[in-house]
């Protein structure tokens, strides 16, 4: 499609008047909404008239906080409904924690002191001068204990359960 000069001018008027780009595209015919915005480009057309739509602004909807609303989905569940697993495998016992373990000091791994074979799991505060690495023998290619390893790599459902549990 080709911009005639007939053309030029419909656009400019109707440019003025504020219809949107998606009009005038409609109202030429056989244009598109973009070939629209980029003729008024070129043609420099800067200054409208204010659109048809109300000058006021749309009041916001006030939303109760987070914490406060009730859940829209129950028990979680986004997307598709039928593709939730069942309860019973959704809220099995949670498992236990696994505590930390106590490395004696002499085992105990800085930095300097770290090895190849060693576990890199960080215990306590850099910033503070107790900070150690486990420092026990790592198992296979990951770069922690048995111990750690267990703590580090959990199945995401077990992830998820423990936090449904302690959000409460």
């Amino acid at each position: 499609m080709a911009w005639t000069d007939e053309r030029v001018e419909v656009l400019t008027k109707l440019w003025a008047e504020g219809l949107s780009a998606s009009q005038i595209a409609g109202r030429l015919g056989g244009v598109t909404r973009n070939a629209v915005i980029g003729k008024v480009h070129r043609l420099g057309l800067s200054g409208r008239a204010t659109s048809s739509r109300s000058s006021a602004p749309r009041p916001r909807r006030n939303h109760a906080p987070r914490q406060n609303r009730t859940p829209s989905l129950t028990f979680g569940t986004r997307g598709n409904a039928a593709l939730k697993p069942s309860y019973e495998a959704e809220y099995q016992q949670a498992p236990a924690p696994i505590m930390e373990l106590v490395i004696p000091v002499e085992e105990r791994a800085s930095i300097l002191t770290l090895k190849e074979a060693m576990c890199r799991w960080p215990i306590g505060d850099p910033t503070e001068e107790e900070f150690h690495f486990c420092g026990r023998k790592k198992e296979g290619s990951t770069p922690y204990c048995e111990h750690h390893a267990r703590m580090a790599y959990q199945p995401a459902q077990a992830r998820r359960r423990e936090k449904r549990f302690a959000n409460g």
